[in-house]
């Protein structure tokens, strides 16, 4: 096997001492021919050290904060034989011939990475011509000429300027927080997140601007027949903004399973004859059987903060019901639920469900939930992905239930089983401890007097 190759810090002028301000790569990585290894800071500019071959990173050499100048050794790269050479050959597939004729790209915010230029004229015929035999790899950035003045190019590395345009951000409007306001890809993220929280769904609409996103399509539909138009209630249209954020920036997973209810639906109807005035529905029993759930897996209990570092474990139990009204869907907070019987839940659920049909609901009555319930079971379907109102971390999707053999282990029994739809938010909860949530629900349904114990 032969030795690994040196990447060496190349010819950087007379700068002697220049600090490594940010590592590309890591031992074990599969690198490129001429991909970046290392970023270097100067007083005038920043630079990639790239990597002489393509290979495997063996050893990098250097680490933050080191100085370094021309020939010093910033990594050792394995070149690419025997079973490394297949690796390689997955990340880096044959070439046309014709490829290496292409002009490079050039990047409007990094005018020392781009080939001189005579003339405007020039620059457009070589960019088409590079465009020509080069696929690009990230959104194209409209030219200014304005935009690569030295006063007005964005202080950041070519791998962050990279990672903001694949975001679609322009780094011009990020403030850099890292030395002499330098833009980190940390900056770049908090652009992303706080883009969103300020309204970044309702950008999407007049084209997302700072985010990359395709403009609404306008149609005039009138071409193609008869036409209404609706404008949507202002409960859709909040309501709306909330959904989008949260989609958007909480990663989804919904855990599904079904409960036996037959037991508790008997429970229910009995209570029914007994209370003629008041309306016993299979939410309340869902209510209790979360709380207890809350209690036995407390991280479902929290919230989660913007930056998404924190978690704030709750001490209460309030629960979010969601409630279908003629302008939109409302999320009334029932207070206590750990301290309340099945029937005060039952009179304050009713109360609550239509003060929200009344559009009667203040704003503190929406407020301060800990988990939410969206029911569909009075309507249909066998399961569905719910959408988590943040700052919570989970919310239950209860389906129709349905009569369904189920082996008791000597037959098939007639069973009522209800479907239960567990989303909850990845960065907090992993599947497993969702998949036990679900299942303890579960299981508290099928036998209520687990609610005692």
């Amino acid at each position: 096997m032969p030795s690994p190759i040196e990447a060496k810090v190349p010819d950087i002028g007379n700068y002697h001492n220049v600090p490594v301000i940010e590592l590309l790569v890591k031992p074990g990585d599969l690198v490129k021919k001429d991909q970046g290894l290392v970023t270097l800071e100067s007083d005038k500019a920043t630079m990639e050290v790239p990597s002489p071959v393509a290979g495997v990173v063996r050893e990098l050499r250097v680490k933050l904060d080191d100085k370094v100048s021309e020939g010093a050794i910033v990594a050792l790269i394995e070149s690419p034989v025997g079973a490394t050479e297949s690796r390689v050959q997955a990340i880096e597939p044959a070439k046309p011939a014709q490829e290496a004729k292409a002009v490079p790209a050039i990047d409007a915010a990094n005018p020392s990475a781009a080939p001189d230029r005579a003339g405007d004229a020039s620059l457009e015929r070589r960019v088409d011509a590079g465009a020509a035999t080069h696929r690009p790899t990230a959104p194209p950035v409209r030219f200014s000429a304005n935009a690569v003045m030295p006063e007005r190019v964005p202080y950041a590395t070519p791998a962050v300027r990279l990672f903001a345009r694949e975001l679609g951000v322009d780094l011009a409007q990020v403030a850099g927080s890292g030395k002499g306001g330098r833009v980190l890809r940390e900056d770049v993220q908090a652009f992303v997140r706080q883009a969103f929280a300020a309204g970044g769904a309702r950008g999407a609409g007049s084209g997302g601007a700072g985010l990359g996103l395709l403009p609404w399509p306008e149609i005039d539909f009138s071409k193609f027949g008869p036409v209404q138009t609706q404008p949507l209630s202002k409960i859709k249209r909040a309501s709306g903004s909330n959904l989008a954020r949260n989609w958007a920036m909480i990663p989804h997973v919904t855990q599904h399973d079904v409960a036996d209810i037959t037991e508790m639906e008997a429970f229910r109807k009995q209570l029914g004859t007994e209370q003629k005035d008041l309306k016993i529905t299979p939410l309340v029993f869902l209510i209790k059987a979360a709380v207890a759930a809350l209690q036995r897996f407390p991280i479902f209990n929290a919230a989660l903060d913007a930056k998404g570092e924190t978690l704030t474990l709750k001490q209460y139990f309030h629960i979010g019901i969601a409630v279908d009204t003629p302008e939109g869907l409302v999320v009334p907070v029932i207070r206590d639920c750990d301290r309340k019987g099945i029937l005060e839940l039952a009179r304050e659920l009713a109360l609550v469900s239509a003060k929200a049909r009344d559009r009667k609901l203040t704003p503190a009555e929406m407020s301060g939930g800990c988990f939410s319930i969206s029911s569909l079971g009075g309507i249909g379907g066998t399961a569905f992905t719910p959408i988590i109102n943040a700052p919570e971390v989970a919310i239950l999707g209860v389906s129709k239930s349905s009569m369904q053999p189920v082996w008791s282990g000597t037959a098939f029994e007639p069973r009522l089983m209800l479907p239960l739809s567990l989303s909850y938010d990845h960065r907090v909860i992993d599947g497993a401890a969702a998949a036990r949530f679900v299942a303890y629900m579960a299981l508290v349904l099928a036998d209520l007097r687990r609610l005692m114990l």
